[in-house]
């Protein structure tokens, strides 16, 4: 069968485009976030979510007829199915955090935007990339300044002394906006017969403190950190 410009071509090309253009504003997005998925993966997912839904849409043309019958949805589904294998692969978890849900979240968005356009529904795929612009640029910023349970908690913090640990602490804290104040402090001895200090530090500021137990963890020397009520919480 012979290559031929049809009468569907234009229109499956500017469908075609119009994914690429809207994917590429929520891979945008994520490339400001300096997330790992970033532009060329969503426009990617986008653009191959999109020339599936054209190929289920006008590639069996050819081959309808009264004893064959292509059902388009059939190959919808299976995009659905493949985006939740890719999804899961930006997703993990470090000492019992995960990270990357939104990322993963914004690739079922570029799949969806990428099937809405090629089905023909321009509006709807514009929609919602606004609809996501408007929740990562405006509801994240209004989730950090909603009162949580944060206010009312300490971290406990366990490290082995010396080496500068509780420096670097602070100033990772510090690094991501939080304003500390040390509650109290106690040294206990290790399984190995080290040091172990525990600082009490109640934590202020706009991220979530589970980003910063995140970030903690991750610092040389720290042992655990533990999440207590604060029993003398401030009312700001």
């Amino acid at each position: 069968m012979g290559w031929a410009w049809t009468g569907t071509t234009t229109t499956e090309l500017q469908l075609l485009g119009l994914a690429f253009v809207l994917c590429a504003i929520i891979g945008l997005e994520r490339l400001y976030h300096q997330k790992a998925a970033g532009l060329r993966t969503h426009t990617l997912v986008g653009m191959a979510s999109a020339v599936f839904t054209l190929i289920s849409a006008y590639g069996f043309a050819g081959v309808v007829g009264s004893d064959v019958v292509v059902d388009p949805s059939r190959i919808a589904a299976q995009i659905v199915s493949g985006i939740g294998f890719l999804g899961a692969g930006v997703i993990f978890m470090r000492r019992d955090i995960v990270r990357g849900l939104t990322t993963a979240a914004t690739i079922w968005v570029s799949a969806a935007i990428g099937m809405a356009c090629a089905a023909g529904m321009p509006v709807i795929a514009t929609a919602l990339t606004g609809l996501h612009l408007v929740t990562i640029f405006g509801l994240a910023p209004l989730g950090r300044v909603l009162p949580t349970t944060d206010r009312r908690q300490v971290l406990a913090v366990r490290y082995h002394e010396g080496d500068g640990v509780l420096r670097t602490v602070l100033a990772t804290a510090t690094d991501m906006g939080f304003n500390a104040a040390i509650v109290s402090t106690s040294l206990t001895q290790g399984p190995h017969g080290d040091r172990i200090v525990t600082v009490n530090c109640r934590f202020r500021g706009k991220v979530s403190l589970r980003e910063l137990v995140t970030e903690l963890t991750a610092i040389p020397g720290v042992v655990g950190i533990q999440t207590r009520p604060d029993e003398i919480a401030d009312e700001d």
